[in-house]
């Protein structure tokens, strides 16, 4: 079978999960070969802390069968505004099988101008924004449209990836990954959404993320701004 490279984004403050949830569900294709693709290949901290070493750089990154974008923390901003990641997200879109991207990371692709005209979904906190930048926004787990798949928040990311795996290398894999990775979820709470956590939990997270929900959204009127220039 042909390889198949699947690139994921990186860059300083990303959220390690909207990588890794994936990531362990597409490693498990023998016809798989993911790359870390940052900058330079200095390594990053994630916006938990953890150290993540990129593998190729944007000047040296292959052609892309998948594109995947991340979200992240304040970081994110930045990306939002750097010409040289947007560029090389439009360039490597066009040979791309599918254009993809996991919680706020459609916020970048709609900053490179890869989403408008598509439906598409981010984390629930900012699904006004990314509505803003001229995207159908869709409050579901996963929502596939022509060629962009784009997951919710956080943990999507590993139904993302199974929908993905499906999709490139049929249902049994995908089938086979969910068993190998036991993912048969029962939290210890039904808070997973704005609608089952209620107004008590929802406002004081809210509260807690203001800053960046505020820098996010600056951040989404100046690229209203850029991209109706």
């Amino acid at each position: 079978m042909k390889q198949i490279n699947i690139g994921f984004l990186v860059y300083s403050d990303v959220v390690q999960l909207d990588i890794m949830g994936a990531y362990q569900v597409l490693s498990f294709s023998p016809n798989a070969t993911l790359h870390l693709v940052c900058k330079t290949l200095t390594p990053i901290l994630s916006s938990e802390g953890l150290i993540i070493t990129p593998t190729t750089t944007l000047s040296n990154c292959p052609t892309l069968d998948v594109i995947c974008v991340p979200g992240g923390g304040m970081g994110q901003v930045e990306v939002m505004k750097d010409e040289s990641i947007l560029s090389f997200l439009q360039q490597k879109s066009t040979a791309a099988k599918y254009i993809t991207s996991v919680c706020t990371g459609s916020l970048i692709l709609a900053a490179a101008n890869l989403l408008q005209g598509y439906k598409a979904t981010c984390h629930w906190a900012f699904q006004e924004q990314l509505a803003l930048l001229g995207v159908e926004v869709i409050s579901e787990r996963v929502v596939i449209d022509r060629d962009r798949i784009t997951g919710a928040g956080v943990t999507s990311g590993i139904d993302f990836g199974l929908t993905l795996l499906n999709l490139l290398w049929g249902e049994d894999l995908a089938k086979m990954a969910q068993l190998m990775m036991e993912y048969n979820p029962q939290p210890p709470f039904n808070a997973g959404t704005p609608e089952t956590a209620g107004e008590k939990i929802v406002e004081p997270l809210l509260q807690l993320g203001k800053p960046l929900i505020e820098a996010f959204l600056q951040q989404t009127q100046a690229t209203m701004s850029r991209l109706k220039r």
